[in-house]
């Protein structure tokens, strides 16, 4: 939006040349994006507290997390406040690509919203079905898959990474494709939080990530040189995704161990619905599964849990997700979200290292 008002300005006053930049307008939504959850964060939480909005707890997790009840939950509205906000402030509202990894954002916090208020708002310990939530996921990635595929200005392929000239093209079979993709990580990021700030560090360092992909992605001769696809428009999401790194690691001011607040199925939805779109606009959904090995790791451990106990009647792990294994086998809280952070950043940098292992 900006944009629109100030760059017109650069024909009396040059310096307004510099909102034409996808790399200014990318450092100013992020910065818009933490401050906007820093300060609103102290009054979000308090309104939460206000309506009795706080966490129920499993009783047979860990002991360690029954002091976490009734701490507030689905604080992920602010980060979906600092998204929106500095989003439509600083991208260009006239790139599609901004519209739809924006608007599939929202829609899968809208789910999210929903099932957390049936949850803790109306007591109703079901919130929405799993059914239901799934049938909504698939409703609004399909919706996104089948735009992206008719109203396409590349080929529907499937790229690998590490290879250059390995490609397949999906034809029709893109739209199931990218739905499984969007649909999948948004489900992967909400099995990964349920820790203080675990889902949330691994977000940030994976939108950080793919914000130079995108860029990379967008830019014509950097395409070239690095010889990956080039996708037009793509560079645009760089604002996109400095906004939800920005507003993760303005949430994590306040959801850092011991939180202070949780962001519920509003954020978690929302996010892994964010990252997977914007891994098949830029034909980068491989590299998700890198770059995003925590939550693939996270959504294999329940899924070889629950096969292993209908099969043999035997866990594999002492509780999943994963992360509460851990925390059953003795490992400290704090100790487990930064070592999990720690595996974060390893695979960012593998998964930057792509960009010339070609």
């Amino acid at each position: 939006m900006l944009q629109y008002f100030l760059f017109p300005l650069h024909e009396a006053h040059s310096f307004f040349n510099i909102f034409k930049y996808i790399t200014f307008r990318t450092f100013g939504a992020a910065l818009t994006a933490v401050i906007i959850c820093m300060i609103f964060g102290p009054g979000f939480i308090r309104l939460l507290q206000k309506k009795q909005i706080g966490q129920s707890v499993r009783d047979d997790g860990p002991q360690s997390h029954l002091s976490k009840k009734g701490t507030p939950t689905m604080g992920g509205g602010l980060i979906l406040l600092g998204i929106s906000v500095a989003t439509l402030l600083w991208g260009d509202l006239g790139n599609k690509n901004i519209w739809i990894a924006l608007l599939t954002t929202l829609g899968f916090g809208m789910i999210g919203y929903v099932d957390d208020y049936r949850k803790v708002v109306q007591k109703n310990s079901k919130g929405l079905s799993a059914k239901k939530k799934l049938f909504f996921q698939i409703l609004i990635a399909g919706s996104v898959a089948g735009i992206l595929y008719f109203f396409r200005e590349t080929p529907p392929v499937l790229k690998f990474p590490f290879f250059k000239d390995w490609s397949l093209d999906l034809g029709l079979f893109y739209i199931p494709f990218a739905m499984f993709v969007i649909v999948g990580a948004s489900n992967a990021v909400n099995l990964t939080d349920g820790l203080d700030g675990l889902a949330v560090g691994p977000t940030m360092i994976t939108a950080s990530t793919f914000l130079i992909l995108a860029y990379c992605a967008g830019h014509v001769k950097i395409a070239e040189y690095l010889q990956i696809p080039y996708i037009p428009g793509s560079g645009e999401l760089s604002v996109f995704l400095a906004t939800v790194a920005a507003s993760c690691l303005g949430f994590l001011w306040f959801n850092t161990y011991p939180a202070q607040v949780f962001m519920g199925d509003v954020g978690s939805l929302a996010l892994g619905g964010a990252l997977g779109v914007v891994s098949v606009i830029t034909k980068n959904e491989f590299l998700l599964a890198l770059c995003g090995g925590i939550f693939v790791m996270e959504t294999l451990s329940v899924m070889a849990q629950v096969i292993s106990f209908k099969m043999t009647g035997k866990r594999v792990f002492k509780m999943a997700p994963i992360h509460h294994h851990f925390e059953l086998k003795g490992w400290a809280e704090p100790k487990v979200i930064v070592r999990f952070w720690i595996i974060s950043i390893l695979l960012a940098i593998v998964t930057l290292s792509t960009l010339k292992l070609r």
